[in-house]
């Protein structure tokens, strides 16, 4: 998710690579630097270029740092340098997700939407007898 006040922006920079519910709040992610999955970037921190945030950590806000760094944990510090092997890595990770949106536009078709559920749509069935709490409890 990318969120933040009115009077800042919230950047991500090319080749920035950002993982599945990562939060990033009026921040700048570098070029080639790689967000971790539910990952935390605050206010005014500054990431990049070539680093990686891991996944759920928390960078604190205002955070600055030099190039090619892992930063790791909550808060946020630096464990190592990223290796030319982990750049490469995002590299082909960054592309290959560029690659997924480009084939899914491509197969994109015009649709017309239901008037009504069609009466016979069949229901997945789960593996137990479990119901929504607020079902049960009218049950």
């Amino acid at each position: 998710m990318m969120h933040g006040y009115v009077d800042m922006d919230t950047v991500v920079e090319e080749g920035g690579h950002v993982g599945h519910g990562a939060i990033l709040h009026s921040c700048v992610v570098g070029r080639d630097t790689l967000v971790g999955m539910n990952a935390v970037v605050m206010d005014g921190a500054v990431l990049g270029p070539d680093r990686i945030v891991a996944a759920n950590s928390f960078v604190r806000a205002g955070f600055r740092g030099a190039p090619r760094q892992l930063l790791a944990g909550t808060p946020a510090a630096v464990r190592r340098e990223v290796t030319e092997e982990e750049i490469a890595w995002m590299a082909l990770n960054t592309r290959e997700y560029q690659e997924l949106a480009s084939r899914s536009h491509r197969g994109l078709r015009p649709a017309q939407p239901l008037a009504a559920a069609e009466g016979d749509r069949p229901r997945l069935r789960g593996a137990t007898e479990v119901v929504a709490i607020h079902a049960a409890a009218r049950g």
